[in-house]
């Protein structure tokens, strides 16, 4: 019997690679999933039309969910097609955008680092937890860059996602008391499209060797973790954020 049968997931930025393997994941298990999408809507598509090719049912919704108004569209476009009940949130949206020393920040690439990654985690989440209850389940993506600091010119990359882990620990207090488990994911190299565009293929093979397992991950064996977390076999499991590394680095 499939572990997410009637339930309801919505995932951001499930358009291509880790989040298309959690959308295809989730439902896989039956969830009903609607996926969210910035500007891939090729993808978004590619996405749906692999999740229906095995009878899943799913939507794509495109939204900027660093925005408040995009994710009041969002969640009005979930509710409209699944109902008012959501049983797993997936805060997978988020970018490294560019290398940047310290001295070629600025103002605006700060803001966008820091609302793609972190302020869309913490306002999905404010928007969608009315909609859940006792044993939902809300995963974020954080990252390795949270533990170690990220590679070189990824700093504000690295501060993000460690405000993700942070607020995924306060989440897991303050929701908990109410049914809903809050856990996190800190992938390390997983071999997507964001390393190809922002991790040089020298880099890419020293880490590989560098890991115990001596290898890359890949996007659906994230996505095997999140539909764990997202089920009830991780019923007493809130608050953890877990690697996901090939052993590379340790919490």
């Amino acid at each position: 019997m499939s572990m997410l049968k009637g339930k309801v997931a919505v995932v951001t930025g499930g358009a291509r690679d880790i989040g298309r393997a959690i959308s295809v994941g989730l439902a896989k298990e039956g969830a009903k999933v609607v996926v969210n999408y910035h500007s891939s809507e090729a993808g978004a598509n590619e996405t749906i039309k692999e999740i229906k090719a095995f009878g899943g049912e799913a939507i794509a919704v495109q939204a900027d969910v660093s925005k408040l108004a995009d994710i009041k569209h969002l969640k009005a476009k979930a509710v409209e097609a699944f109902g008012d009940k959501i049983d797993i949130l997936v805060n997978n949206a988020g970018g490294l955008f560019a290398r940047k020393s310290l001295q070629e920040l600025d103002a605006s690439f700060y803001d966008l680092v820091m609302n793609v990654n972190f302020k869309s985690t913490v306002f999905v989440m404010q928007a969608f937890e009315p909609l859940m209850g006792k044993n939902t389940s809300i995963i974020n993506l954080s990252s390795q860059a949270a533990r170690d600091g990220g590679g070189g010119g990824s700093s504000l990359y690295a501060s993000s996602k460690g405000a993700v882990t942070t607020f995924t620990r306060a989440m897991a207090k303050e929701l908990g008391p109410k049914g809903i488990r809050v856990n996190a994911i800190c992938p390390g190299l997983i071999a997507t499209k964001f390393h190809d565009d922002f991790t040089n293929d020298e880099v890419r093979k020293m880490v590989s060797e560098k890991t115990p397992l001596k290898r890359e991950g890949g996007a659906e064996e994230v996505a095997d973790l999140v539909t764990y977390l997202a089920s009830d076999n991780s019923s007493f499991v809130n608050g953890a954020n877990f690697d996901i590394n090939g052993g590379l680095a340790f919490s």
